[in-house]
């Protein structure tokens, strides 16, 4: 270098990472910082992304997580190395398992010393680990690579089934420097590629069964939400009368109050259905994989599906459509100019007359005054006040709090609802309530239980911290499904489903400024949720349940295989009468 020449401007990975993900369309990373990615967090917040520091990996990663379900496009999560990049694993696969794109970025260790175990702090050879979690795994080696691994990230966390995709990012590559102006003309971001279309005849086939149906059902599943695929959906079901089916989140593609939602008289349209459309869901575990007494042993099944994979996951498939599902339904609609599908009014009206018996059946449950109170006349509480909000995202985790929740409250919009899905986890809907928040800025409901609570409730001071409008509201029985069971030993230990009983959760919120509020009636309840809700702020309302409200496992205790010998053989070992608590 001369006297006369000026050193070549540099820019560094920290700085070149942030600015391809804000040209990417970034806006909020949600984590947890710490070495070696401390300082790209306040880069990336310096240069405009929205940093949300979480309490937890996991959380931060279902936050981003939640932001890829409502808006299709990939939440970026950031976590530290090895136990902060273990942390975030859980969520990396429920996401990638519910089909909700997400990218994780972890921080790691030097790469020539992990690989060679001299014991670097930290060490972990993350990259390969992250592989069974995810659609894929890259490891950024070289500054000059970050465009292309941030592009390729984004493909394919959104091609095809959505999923989750970890980038990793050690501590030599963080530590890397290139002359800007080189950084510049090399930096490019992903193209978003066509999706794949039905094949012509497939639809074709499709239609026909359908015609030929004297009991028609539309099954939709969270796959036709991640499609943005409500506009077509809703028109199909208003030209052809089908009745449908939603799983927990399609809720509100089609609002649920449409007559032709059955999720009052489920059970007398899957026994009775002769051919059902599936939209982007599985036939998986909660579908008794389609198959057995809850079906009509005759039935015939049309899957519509992004991933070919998914075809005949469990049993055969009459028509098989694979592609796009927004691009598929399309064609669907508009092939009923030559083949028209009607469903016949006999079984429209008898599907009602059902859905009408069950409702009166369960509305004597949701209106209880009684106290201590259940799950139902709780959420009966609870619906009154989500009814006046349609447009509120819900996000909800529990047993019984989740399975009754998802049954009590209508939905109104599209990926408005946000829960475990298909891995059934505990310890998700903070992260998730976080991610609506921020994503949207418009106004969250958290309905979990005690259990649930307890994964993620330092999440609270998250809420507080930067102040969204998130009302929590947890459910307390004092316990794991409920808070009576007893010890069956003599050691006078609560037992290990048995949680405290007699406590204030709201305190929680109180601590770090929120408002909290204790309810013991669903007076109370609809009061305090509604004011709660109403005021836009951090708040807590701790619900106060019957200890022995509820039951074991929830809904799905054929999950949980019974002994032969022992007390449990034949009692549930509880301190108030079993029936009682499980149908409140």
């Amino acid at each position: 270098m001369t006297e006369t020449t000026a050193p070549a401007a540099l820019t560094d990975s920290p700085h070149y990472l942030a600015e391809t993900l804000i040209k990417s369309g970034v806006k909020n990373m949600y984590g947890v910082v710490g070495i070696p990615v401390t300082d790209f967090a306040r880069i990336a917040q310096g240069m405009g992304v929205r940093f949300i520091g979480m309490r937890h990996e996991e959380d931060a990663v279902n936050a981003a997580a939640a932001e890829g379900f409502i808006t299709g496009r990939p939440g970026i999560a950031l976590t530290v190395s090895a136990p902060g990049f273990l942390n975030g694993l859980p969520a990396l696969l429920e996401a990638t398992n519910n089909g909700w794109p997400v990218i994780m970025i972890g921080g790691s260790s030097t790469r020539h010393v992990v690989d060679m175990k001299e014991g670097e702090y930290e060490g972990l050879d993350q990259m390969n680990y992250a592989k069974a979690f995810a659609k894929e795994s890259f490891r950024i080696d070289r500054i000059e690579d970050i465009p292309l691994a941030v592009a390729r990230a984004m493909q394919i966390s959104t091609s095809g089934r959505p999923g989750g995709v970890y980038i990793d990012f050690p501590d030599d590559a963080v530590a890397q420097t290139l002359d800007k102006a080189t950084a510049d003309a090399q930096l490019w971001t992903a193209t978003k590629a066509p999706a794949p279309v039905p094949a012509p005849e497939s639809i074709d086939a499709a239609l026909k069964l359908l015609a030929s149906a004297k009991n028609p059902l539309i099954l939709l599943g969270k796959g036709a939400a991640i499609a943005q695929a409500e506009a077509e959906v809703k028109e199909f079901v208003d030209k052809t009368d089908i009745p449908y089916q939603p799983m927990s989140m399609a809720k509100g593609l089609i609002p649920d109050t449409d007559p032709h939602c059955t999720a009052s008289c489920r059970g007398l349209a899957l026994r009775t259905a002769d051919v059902v459309l599936v939209v982007g869901a599985r036939l998986n575990w909660m579908l008794n994989f389609g198959q057995g007494r809850e079906w009509n042993p005759d039935v015939r099944f049309i899957q519509m599906e992004i991933d070919p994979a998914e075809i005949e996951n469990a049993r055969s498939i009459a028509c098989p459509v694979v592609g796009d599902l927004k691009a598929g339904l399309r064609m669907m609609i508009d092939g009923l100019a030559t083949t028209p599908v009607k469903a016949p009014q006999a079984w429209l009206d008898e599907l009602h007359a059902d859905a009408v018996k069950n409702n009166a059946k369960f509305a004597a449950r949701l209106t209880s005054d009684k106290v201590p109170m259940g799950h139902w006349n709780a959420l009966g509480a609870i619906k009154k006040v989500y009814d006046k909000y349609p447009d509120m995202y819900l996000c909800n985790e529990g047993a019984n709090s989740l399975d009754d929740c998802r049954d009590v409250i209508d939905m109104y919009q599209p990926r408005h609802r946000l829960d475990c899905g298909t891995w059934g986890v505990m310890g998700c809907a903070m992260g998730y309530a976080i991610g609506a928040a921020v994503t949207t800025g418009q106004k969250v409901l958290y309905i979990g239980g005690d259990s649930g609570f307890g994964f993620d409730g330092m999440e609270v001071e998250t809420a507080c911290r930067f102040g969204l409008p998130i009302t929590f509201v947890v459910l307390n029985n004092g316990g794991i499904y409920r808070g009576d069971f007893e010890n069956l030993g003599d050691n006078g230990d609560p037992s290990p489903l048995t949680l405290s009983y007699d406590v204030h959760y709201e305190k929680m919120i109180e601590a770090f400024g929120g408002k909290g509020y204790y309810a013991t009636t669903p007076a109370e309840v609809e009061q305090m949720v509604g004011e709660a809700v109403a005021s836009g702020k951090p708040s807590f309302v701790h619900v106060q349940l019957a200890e022995y409200a509820g039951k074991e496992s929830g809904n799905i205790g054929s999950l949980n295989p019974k002994p032969v010998v022992g007390p449990l053989a034949t009692s549930e070992c509880t301190k108030y009468p079993y029936d009682e608590g499980a149908h409140m």
